[in-house]
């Protein structure tokens, strides 16, 4: 969808679907952010990693969210931007050093406003996925989408 302008209300539909690029994500970037965000002995050291839940480091599930969200921004090109009006995040397996994350969204449902004719919701899901296809991130939001002017 990239350079197609930008989406509105009238423009979306259910199955609309974006791919949203992807990121390598490494051991010192897992790091930095948990030292600045998350700092837990499973996110900041390989060592100590080994004897808690995840077996190993694991990226913070925050820091894979802001890194889709990033991406989100980046390739679904809603006018008015991505504002969310509620959203569920599910992390259902660790995020791990050496990961290349590929994010994409599609369009779930799309709601016109009964009561604010101007503007209208949309239900996107967005997966987060390895290299090796599996499901690290699931992030669902209903998004406050304008109508087009005029």
């Amino acid at each position: 969808m990239a350079g197609c302008g930008l989406l509105y209300l009238e423009d979306l539909y259910v199955g609309l679907r974006f791919e949203c690029g992807s990121h390598a994500l490494d051991a010192a970037q897992i790091k930095a952010f948990a030292r600045q965000y998350d700092p837990q002995p499973f996110h900041l050291d390989e060592d100590a990693a080994r004897g808690t839940f995840f077996g190993g480091l694991a990226a913070s599930g925050w820091q894979v969210a802001c890194l889709a969200m990033r991406m989100i921004a980046e390739h679904v090109p809603i006018a008015g931007g991505l504002i969310g009006g509620a959203a569920e995040l599910r992390w259902p397996q660790p995020t791990r050093p050496g990961d290349i994350l590929h994010v994409t969204s599609e369009i779930l449902e799309v709601t016109p406003s009964r009561s604010k004719p101007e503007r209208g919701m949309a239900l996107l899901r967005t997966e987060t996925r390895n290299q090796k296809g599996e499901l690290l991130q699931v992030f669902t939001a209903k998004c406050v989408v304008p109508r087009r002017p005029g």
